[in-house]
């Protein structure tokens, strides 16, 4: 009898014993392709020498100061590299131990810093419906899923959401995608002024949106709207990157695919690769200089940030993504990962869009291709997708809710930056097998 509290109570989970490469092996000697590096986190696959060998050089040097005492030169060297790849705009770089914490940490940069510059007013999140933001209190509330948000509703603080950016079921019929953008863009201000422009503080969003609605890229120009926007009512602009950053699309931030930049930005997953908890915020020089000149101090804090052995994992997480090989083999995977899945699920009745960057992709499922109309959730497809991979040898990550939080299923797929060209084909495979076998269980 197990005495871990489970995400799933009453369920028997394998044990994982080892990890090597894109492969995860349990007690019982299966192996498992991660398929979705977990929950997009693996970046790199599992136990990475290079990253092993500079963990275990940190510990030899110390393995824990608190940031109100000291920093640490591995933290320093952190920020550096992160400053360095990120365009102008990212200047400053501030530690946590994971992607909620980041996304907390964020709004309350935001709210401090209006208090700083004397607009105390400004208070108003807007963020999308069908959104992922994290599970701490600020971080749900942000977000826009319903099913996560409704029994913790009467504690979570008062939020506002407009429509996201999902082209396959709520681009119109003869709507160009110009024009889509520019509707959302609209519906963005509407909202802003519906809440009185000096009362809003952020509008927060994933360029790519992943867990709820399943590797969602927006429309061309939709982001530069957005930013527009954001500058015209003096509000700030957070991309949350947390799932979808760090290489996943193809490029080191997502966001660099849409031709902006935030004032904030959060990152997690890839930034650790998993080897050790860590997440980051990223924010802009005037966001900064408001804290430095003001009040002098970011009032916020966790005991673990900046964690040495953390930092060091994720310098030398970081330092391989920089390598030119790295990213151009996510591209090269990306693609084939895309053809691949076209090529053996394209023409499936149940397979309504195939989509994402990179090595961020995502199909959803759908009971009429012609009509987009979803399985009945009493049908739990995207759970017997999940079994039925499992049982074939492939992590990867189903989802249902995707088109309100109740309705909808999809799959995504995030595997490891290291994947090659026969593992790849090895994933649409056993995906094609565990779909088909879901639905006509």
């Amino acid at each position: 009898m197990t005495k871990l509290l489970h995400r799933t109570i009453g369920s028997t989970m394998p044990r994982a014993v080892a990890g090597e490469g894109i492969y995860i092996t349990d007690s019982e000697g299966h192996t498992y392709i991660d398929g979705s590096g977990g929950a997009a986190v693996s970046c790199l696959g599992h136990n990475h020498p290079e990253v092993l060998d500079a963990m275990k050089a940190q510990m030899a040097r110390i393995t824990y100061a608190h940031t109100s005492f000291f920093t640490t030169d591995v933290a320093e060297e952190l920020a550096e590299q992160l400053v360095e790849l990120a365009p102008k705009g990212l200047d400053y770089v501030y530690l946590v131990s994971g992607g909620s914490e980041a996304v907390e940490a964020a709004l309350k940069m935001a709210r401090q810093y209006f208090v700083e510059v004397g607009q105390p007013q400004r208070r108003h999140i807007i963020a999308r419906r069908q959104s992922y933001h994290g599970n701490t209190i600020g971080a749900l509330a942000t977000g826009g899923n319903a099913w996560r948000r409704a029994q913790f509703k009467p504690i979570l603080p008062e939020t506002h959401h407009v429509s996201p950016c999902y082209a396959y079921r709520d681009m119109q019929a003869g709507e160009t995608p110009e024009a889509y953008g520019e509707r959302l863009a609209g519906e963005l201000e509407a909202k802003i002024i519906e809440l009185g422009a000096d009362t809003v503080m952020a509008f927060v969003a994933e360029p790519v949106v992943g867990a709820t609605l399943g590797a969602v890229a927006p429309v061309a120009g939709y982001f530069q709207l957005v930013r527009r926007i954001c500058d015209k009512y003096g509000i700030l602009l957070i991309l949350d990157e947390v799932m979808c950053g760090m290489g996943r699309t193809g490029t080191m931030f997502a966001f660099e695919q849409e031709g902006i930049v935030p004032d904030l930005m959060t990152i997690a997953k890839g930034l650790g690769g998993g080897f050790q908890p860590i997440g980051a915020v990223m924010l802009s020089e005037t966001i900064y200089r408001a804290f430095a000149e003001g009040s002098g101090l970011f009032q916020h804090g966790h005991t673990y940030i900046g964690h040495p052995i953390a930092a060091a994992a994720a310098n030398k997480v970081v330092e391989i993504l920089r390598r030119p090989e790295t990213m151009k083999n996510v591209v090269r995977m990306g693609e084939r990962l895309q053809v691949g899945l076209d090529a053996a699920l394209g023409q499936s009745a149940y397979v309504g869009d195939i989509r994402g960057r990179g090595l961020f992709r995502g199909i959803e499922i759908v009971a009429n291709k012609d009509t987009k109309e979803p399985f009945d959730p009493a049908r739990k497809i995207n759970s017997r997708i999940k079994k039925e991979a499992m049982r074939r040898g492939l992590m990867c990550y189903p989802m249902g809710g995707t088109i309100d939080g109740v309705h909808g299923d999809h799959v995504l797929l995030a595997p490891p930056y290291i994947i090659e060209a026969e593992q790849i084909d090895m994933i649409i495979d056993r995906l094609a097998a565990a779909i088909d076998a879901a639905i006509a269980g």
